[in-house]
């Protein structure tokens, strides 16, 4: 995977968990927060623009982030759109639990879902949250879901993280 950083800029791989570790171990009696969320916007019916995000939240003390992204193209359902979202971060969770096991840090992975007891989307609740525990994660919904609602929607959005 590629990885894209506010901060860094393009990261591959390793440098990616050598700069996740490298915070964590700065302030390492800090609380931290690993959240990966994901998100899709739609432009027209050309294509769909598939945002996940990494966050490490240090829990009053600020965070970093880091995304990665893909297009599909032609018209996908809400229902595509969403399982395509939940697969994407869950694809990223369990990258990263391999990664942090390999430095002997465990961390507690939370999946923020892009769906909610209000809304189109209500009807999928049950299924994906499941789908999330039985992977072994911790799932959010909205409201508290700002990873998937808030951050990866952000970067879904801009047109030009795409063209890169």
């Amino acid at each position: 995977m590629q990885f894209w950083s506010p901060t860094l800029g393009d990261l591959e791989e390793e440098q990616l968990v050598k700069d996740l570790l490298a915070y964590v171990s700065s302030s390492p009696d800090s609380v931290y927060r690993f959240i990966i969320g994901s998100d899709s916007q739609t432009f027209g019916s050309r294509s769909t623009h598939f945002v996940t995000v990494i966050i490490v939240h240090r829990l009053g003390k600020g965070a970093r982030t880091y995304l990665t992204g893909s297009i599909k193209t032609g018209h996908l359902s809400l229902r595509q759109k969403i399982y395509t979202e939940a697969a994407m971060s869950l694809e990223v969770c369990g990258w990263l639990k391999e990664q942090l096991q390999v430095f002997n840090h465990q961390a507690n992975l939370e999946v923020h879902l892009d769906v909610g007891h209000k809304g189109a989307t209500k009807a999928l609740v049950k299924e994906i949250v499941g789908w999330v525990t039985h992977s072994g994660f911790r799932a959010v919904i909205k409201p508290d879901s700002f990873g998937a609602s808030k951050v990866a929607d952000r970067y879904a959005r801009d047109q030009q993280l795409f063209a890169r």
